[in-house]
Formats: C-alpha cells, sequence, structure tokens
C-alpha cells in the first residue's frame, strides 16, 4: 500500500450555482476518525442529484434554495465536495476498525442516517451533500456503510455505476409500494440509473416490468429485463399500447420519475377496468424531470383509491439486500462512460445535453488513477 499523502485533488463545490462553482482544488486528505474508513476513491458515479443540489432545486418550501431539510436545517454547506455513488479501496482505519480492512474493494451505502434504525429513515440524507463525498482523491467514510464487493469479473467503474443512490432508490420505490411477483410494472424514465436499476430489480422479485423510453433504446432494455417497452414521444395513444401489451390488463404500479403532466395519464393506465385489479393502484414517486407539478382531480385519487408513495432513500436493510444481490451477481452495471475528475465541467455539460444514445451512468474517476479505472470506459467528447 502506497504512503498516504498529505494533500488530495478534490472538485469542491463553493455555493449554490452553475458549473463555475466547481473548483478544482488542492486540500488536506482526511483523516478517518473513529469508526471510519479512509477511501483512496477509484470511481464515482454522478448523479443528476449532483446538479440539482447545485442548482438548489431540492426545495421543501417555496422560494428556498436550500435542500434535504426534513431533519429541521440545511445539512448542504459550502465548501463541500460532491459524488455519492464511491467504489474504492481502504488505505485506513479509524479507532476501533479492524487493520484487516486494509486494502479491501468496497461499495459505499451513500445514506447519512439519523439513527441506527434498520427498517426506516425519514430524514434522508447522504455524503456528497450533508458531508464530504468522492469528487476527490481520498473520502473518510462509515466502516460499516463501505461493503466489502471482491468480485473480480467487476471493474471499479462498473462497481460504482451500481452504487445505491440510484439502486437504492429503485428498490425503495418498489418496497414502499409492495410490489409483489406477477404485477405489472411501468418504469418511467427506464434508461436512466434508477430506472435500469427497476428493470432489474423487478425480474429479481418477480415482478414484471414495462419501461417507457425512446425507440432507439428499446434493445437494450429489452436485453436488461423489460418485458416490453413503450415510445414515450406519443403519450395520446399510451393506454391504448399498454392494453396491447398487457393483454387489456391494467398496471399494477407505476414508478414514476418523471411527474409533470404525464402522471394523470400513468393514473390512466392503471384504472381503466377495475373489475380486473385485485389490489389497489399504486404511484411511487421518485422524481420529476418532465415537471414538479403535476395536475390531478383528487376525485380520481380517492375514488380509484390510488395510493401514492413518495420515495427518497431506502433502509439499511434494503441496502444490505443489494449489496448481497451484487456480489451475488444477481444485478447487473449500466455504465455508460467515464471522464476524468479534472473535467467534471465536460461532465456535467454532457450530462445535462445527453442525446438519444445515452443510457446508465456516467462514473467520475480521479486523474492519479484514470489509466487504470477510467481510460477503459472513456467517453470521446468533443470541445
Amino acid at each position: 500500500m502506497s504512503e498516504i499523502p498529505a494533500s488530495m485533488k478534490a472538485m469542491v463545490l463553493t455555493g449554490h450555482g452553475g458549473i463555475d462553482k466547481l473548483e478544482y482544488q488542492d486540500i488536506s486528505v482526511p483523516k478517518p476518525a473513529a469508526g471510519q474508513v479512509l477511501v483512496q476513491v477509484t470511481a464515482t458515479a454522478k448523479n443528476n442529484t449532483d446538479r440539482k443540489a447545485r442548482e438548489g432545486l431540492y426545495p421543501t418550501k417555496k422560494g428556498e434554495m436550500t435542500s434535504f431539510q426534513m431533519g429541521g436545517k440545511p445539512t448542504l454547506t459550502f465548501p463541500r465536495i460532491q459524488g455519492a455513488d464511491i467504489a474504492g479501496r481502504v488505505v485506513a482505519v479509524g479507532e476501533g476498525v479492524s487493520g484487516t480492512r486494509i486494502g479491501e474493494r468496497g461499495l459505499l451505502d451513500f445514506n447519512i442516517y439519523a439513527n441506527d434504525r434498520t427498517d426506516i429513515n425519514l430524514t434522508p440524507d447522504y455524503y456528497g451533500h450533508g458531508a464530504d463525498g468522492g469528487y476527490a482523491e481520498y473520502v473518510a467514510l462509515p466502516s460499516d456503510q463501505f461493503h466489502h464487493i471482491p468480485n473480480p469479473d467487476l471493474a471499479d467503474a462498473e462497481l460504482a455505476a451500481m452504487g445505491m443512490c440510484s439502486y437504492q432508490t429503485a428498490y425503495h420505490m418498489l418496497t414502499s409500494a409492495n410490489v409483489q411477483a406477477g404485477e405489472r410494472v411501468l418504469v418511467t424514465g427506464a434508461s436512466g440509473g434508477v430506472g435500469t436499476a427497476l428493470i432489474q430489480l423487478c425480474r429479481i422479485i418477480g415482478a414484471v416490468p414495462y419501461a417507457l423510453s425512446q425507440k432507439d433504446k428499446a434493445q437494450t432494455l429489452l436485453d436488461l429485463g423489460a418485458e416490453a417497452v413503450l415510445d414515450r414521444s406519443d403519450m395520446s395513444t399510451f393506454v391504448d399500447r399498454v392494453k396491447k401489451e398487457t393483454g387489456g390488463k391494467p398496471l399494477d404500479a407505476v414508478m414514476d420519475l418523471v411527474g409533470g403532466e404525464m402522471t394523470d395519464i400513468f393514473i390512466d393506465a392503471m384504472i381503466f377496468d377495475m373489475n380486473a385489479r385485485s389490489t389497489y393502484p399504486r404511484l411511487s414517486i421518485a422524481g420529476a424531470s418532465g415537471g414538479n407539478i403535476s395536475e390531478i382531480l383528487w376525485t380520481r385519487i380517492y375514488l380509484y383509491q390510488v395510493q401514492i408513495f413518495g420515495v427518497s432513500h431506502g433502509t439499511r436493510e434494503e441496502a444490505n439486500q443489494l449489496m448481497t444481490w451484487i456480489r451475488d451477481g444477481h444485478l447487473k452495471p449500466v455504465l455508460h462512460g467515464a471522464f476524468k475528475l479534472s473535467d467534471l465541467h465536460r461532465a456535467e455539460e454532457y450530462f445535462v445535453n445527453r442525446g438519444g444514445n445515452y443510457l446508465g451512468k456516467i462514473v467520475i474517476v480521479p486523474d492519479a488513477q484514470w489509466q487504470v479505472h477510467g481510460q477503459p470506459f472513456a467517453l470521446e467528447v468533443g470541445g
């Protein structure tokens, strides 16, 4: 194990705003506190959460710029190092942590939990928001949340692409709605990190996923496990197309990452024949890429008994289950490509302006780790 330096490169968020607020700096390497491990970062998956938090797009009240204040006060303070889905290797341990962990390759459960409960997480926060994350060469993390994933068939960049920010959110959407084997589930935003995770997780628990996406991504999503792919370009015929794919049966549940005017159409696809249902219609919401406001008649909700679940982060139990599935090879990485940490501005621009060929996750790799962990997955982007 190489000697740990005193300073490191990091991309530091200095305030709310555009990508100019992300500054590539030399800062001190953190020291692991009691119960922590120091991880040398090899790859960190990029999430849309990074951009939205930077731009102040997670308000819990109208007009505010702070985010994730469910615990009563803002936890995003500046300077902050973002990046939640961290893969890397343990290079040092804090008091109370066994030295045998040094050298382990692992993946972070990204949550900052308010307490030790394993079954509930009422005030969600995460590394990269309420504490420094992985857009750096080193990061100090709770030892019990940095899970050993030795799988030699998974590259570090692929492991980061399976990070909990997407997979745990997806799993919590399914568990919140109590989705069961055999049920028909619509996955919206199917080509993104949460969407591709949902498709895989549906198959693991025995549910049948129907993906909403673009035509050019259909085959990849089918290969991933989607029962059918519904083209999102024409929503006027959406319910008829659902009927065609399901043999006339309504969807049992919708995993909504889109919001806006589409939510009402998704509800239509669950309630068109209530006599054919054996459970209540269920709508899990964990995103609003199509708009943060949906106009819905409340009579449609209560007369059809539509159950709505707002989903943010999951629980320790769910994270542990996902880590087991990763180790056992039940989940597959969907990695779009890699950028150097020093090129995070370009990665942000690429992500915002991504075209129809985009599927899966982008990972950010420290420059010092690039040749081994980033170059094999490099994206060729002009500019």
